[in-house]
């Protein structure tokens, strides 16, 4: 058993402040940006020493394929020639290889996110083929699930969220999700995953020419207009308002999910240390500049027909109740209003006072940001109502929000999704480098062409900027694209990747600890056609993967001299399991975790702050039916200033809302997650199901139910030492088993992977 983690008490890690737009962000990047360069800098004289140029840069290096290392191992897998070399280099011993229990778990964990069954821990025991694991290996990366857990990681790079503030795309957003789980689960190639994301086409050749010679737009994939979701998801505002956000939001995030460059730096100043100037940043801006978010029907015809009628009957329906309510609020809403506009400065009382169609775009402007402050809500007005009025209020509410599931206005049948375009009009705009990052300051004496930083020569835009862009971003000859990629892979098999810190590929993100492995596998993914399958394999089945976690007091001693920093790979790093695998395992240990691929994500309105979209019912499913106990990946997660979106569970266990790319999740040891652990109701609960489960399937026979537990929980038997004392604590009391199961759900072995 692993020793106890000690429970730090340290605060949960804060999330950053709520965004309001994109001119307070450029503004403390520009601020920040000035303290750095005119304040610090010139004293330690470190931008001088650590910029360097694109010839400088090894990341901007052509991609060979070293000669892997000969006679330094038994190993026919060329990822331990290259470890055991380094080794070798550095007089390190590695550990011995895990027990076959210990790496069945820990292969489960990392390739689809599950525990194994104690039947599955039970035929790969007593496996005693050369290629057992191998063939486990196969069989994970076959199943759906597979790709329900890397779509995690992936979507944790692009920023996914289902909330965020203003976000244009929320509706239907999951679509987007659930293209990402398909395109791994089919092993799409990693430069088509890319190229559909930012163009909607998987392949470079996107026209067509007919017999007579027009050439034509090849029609795209249907699917695929869901990958560009990506796109759309930068989208905040409409109707003009904050329509860069999109082009911001696109070079932000394909600049350090697929280039490894931190290109955002170069916002308010050219690089201080990376070969990219703010121009490059601009002009990699104005390649999104033209593009608008689009709302399409997901409905047939006679569907949107339906929906229409039914829109209507609705609104009939509704009017004849929001009539009296409207009547019997009216003295209320004055009042409050009345109250919040006479706390405004005077010059914002009179724009706000001023008809909306009197308003300058300036003023629209001012009159939108105080429009959360002078904003009547509900509960506000009952605060305020005398009781007998405040009853009949709340009665009127509740006739209306029967009216449909969610008591929305414009709910329907039809669902939709927003994608994106290309608008003809603003790609005949000229695009400027931005003053202090403000959208609403623009350069006119330094206007930008569409590009790139690393470009060489001038892009062909005939098929479109972002289409040229793609196609040089997912070219074999890129030097950044697979290496990016094939380092994100490592990292979440190993929990660190050969570069250190993988979406800083520049000259702060420091060298590779293993550039000539490294290379060797980007070199080998492009020769595998870009198969992230056949690197996960690659990976998992190296002798490296398989080292033990665990190191004797010796062979530390031996080893920590030659690597203080623990870089070398003699031993596996112990890793915490992150906030989805650990409820995907509490359901599966209850038995009632629901496998399903796909759909709508789940609201747990597990807060009293919150308020969820669809009510619960008893049966614990939302309004809208759906199981709640699904896989943790189709939990609801975003941020609003207005609710909270996060469940507890998932701010506790360090998982990030979406408003920021996350390379990697943080892993703190914290007061909250043990307290989850010891008294959530989700727990209470799954350590109910499983007790119920342990004395069913060992009919009783408490002894086997121990045993049973320790399998199912920690994929392992108990020591003699365990089993006398869990026998000791049950004293043949089923009754126990309750405490028993929730015993083995907060032992530190149980969300950890060795």
């Amino acid at each position: 058993m692993i020793k106890p983690v000690a429970r730090h008490l340290a605060a949960a890690g804060n999330h950053p402040p709520p965004s309001r737009g994109i001119r307070r962000k450029f503004r403390l990047c520009f601020l920040l940006a000035l303290w750095f360069t005119t304040t610090l800098l010139p004293d330690l004289g470190m931008a001088a020493a650590v910029k360097k140029t694109a010839a400088e840069l090894w990341a901007l290096q052509p991609v060979g394929q070293p000669a892997v290392p000969a006679g330094v191992t038994t190993s026919t897998n060329p990822i331990d020639a290259f470890i055991t070399a380094q080794y070798r280099a550095r007089n390190l011993r590695p550990a011995p290889p895990a027990d076959k229990a210990t790496l069945l778990r820990r292969v489960y964990f990392d390739l689809i996110g599950l525990p194994p069954t104690p039947a599955q821990t039970e035929t790969f025991l007593k496996d005693e083929s050369g290629n057992a694991y191998e063939k486990v290996v196969d069989e994970l990366l076959a199943n759906e699930q597979h790709a329900v857990r890397y779509a995690r990681h992936w979507l944790d790079v692009l920023r996914y969220a289902d909330v965020d503030e203003k976000m244009v795309a929320a509706p239907g957003i999951y679509l987007w999700r659930d293209w990402v789980i398909r395109a791994l689960s089919e092993d799409v190639p990693y430069d088509q995953f890319v190229r559909a994301q930012l163009t909607g086409y998987r392949s470079t050749a996107r026209t067509e020419i007919s017999a007579t010679g027009y050439r034509f737009r090849t029609e795209p994939r249907p699917d695929d207009q869901f990958a560009l979701g990506f796109l759309a998801r930068g989208s905040v505002g409409c109707e003009g308002k904050d329509e860069q956000e999109l082009a911001i939001a696109a070079v932000d995030t394909v600049s350090t999910a697929f280039m490894g460059m931190t290109v955002s730096c170069a916002k308010c100043h050219d690089h201080m240390y990376d070969p990219i100037k703010q121009r490059d940043y601009y002009s990699m801006k104005a390649l999104f500049d033209p593009l608008v978010s689009r709302k399409i029907l997901l409905g047939t015809p006679e569907e949107l027909f339906q929906s229409g009628r039914a829109q209507a009957e609705l609104e009939k329906r509704r009017a004849i109740l929001e009539d009296p309510i409207n009547e019997l609020i009216a003295p209320y809403k004055k009042q409050l209003y009345a109250d919040r506009l006479a706390m405004l400065p005077t010059d914002v009382r009179a724009i706000i006072q001023k008809p909306e169609k009197e308003r300058t775009p300036a003023e629209q402007k001012i009159a939108d940001d105080y429009y959360p402050i002078i904003r009547i809500d509900s509960d506000k007005l009952e605060e305020v109502m005398p009781p007998a009025e405040r009853d009949k209020y709340k009665a009127l509410q509740k006739e209306l929000a029967a009216l449909t599931p969610t008591g929305g206005r414009k709910s329907g049948v039809v669902p939709a999704f927003w994608t994106v375009e290309v608008d003809k009009g603003r790609e005949l705009e000229t695009s400027y480098i931005l003053t202090s990052g403000d959208p609403d300051r623009p350069e006119r004496n330094h206007p930008v062409e569409p590009g790139w930083p690393f470009a060489s020569g001038k892009p062909d835009f005939r098929e479109g900027r972002v289409e040229a862009f793609s196609d040089w971003l997912t070219a074999p000859e890129n030097p950044l694209f697979a290496r990016v990629a094939v380092n994100r892979l490592w990292q979440w098999h190993f929990g660190e990747g050969l570069q250190k810190i993988a979406s800083d590929f520049g000259a702060l993100g420091g060298t590779p600890a293993n550039q000539p492995l490294l290379d060797w596998l980007a070199a080998e993914f492009l020769r595998h056609g870009f198969s992230m399958k056949y690197l996960h394999r690659l990976m998992v089945t190296s002798d490296t993967y398989k080292l033990a976690s665990e190191v004797s007091p010796e062979l530390l001693a031996v080893n920590a001299p030659a690597d203080a920093s623990d870089s070398q790979l003699w031993h596996f790093r112990l890793q915490r399991l992150e906030a989805e695998p650990i409820w995907d395992s509490l359901l599966t240990l209850a038995g009632n975790l629901d496998l399903t691929v796909g759909g709508p994500s789940m609201d747990l309105g597990d807060s009293p702050n919150r308020r969820p979209n669809a009510a619960k019912s008893k049966s614990g499913t939302t309004g809208t039916g759906k199981s709640r106990n699904r896989r943790a990946v189709y939990i609801a997660r975003g941020y609003s200033s207005s609710r909270e979106v996060m469940p507890n569970f998932l701010n506790a266990f360090d998982v990030d809302d979406g408003r920021a790319p996350c390379p990697l999740r943080t892993q703190t040891v914290t007061p909250p997650q043990s307290l989850f652990l010891m008294n959530s109701p989700e727990v209470d609960a799954a350590a109910t199901r499983f007790a119920e489960r342990l004395n069913t399937e060992s009919h009783g026979d408490l002894p086997v139910a121990v045993k049973l537990g320790y399998q199912m929980a920690l994929a392992r038997p108990p020591s003699p030492a365990e089993m006398a004392t869990a026998e000791s604590f049950l004293s043949q009391d089923p009754a126990r088993l309750k405490s028993f199961a929730w015993l083995l759900l907060n032992l530190d072995e149980f969300i950890y992977v060795r």
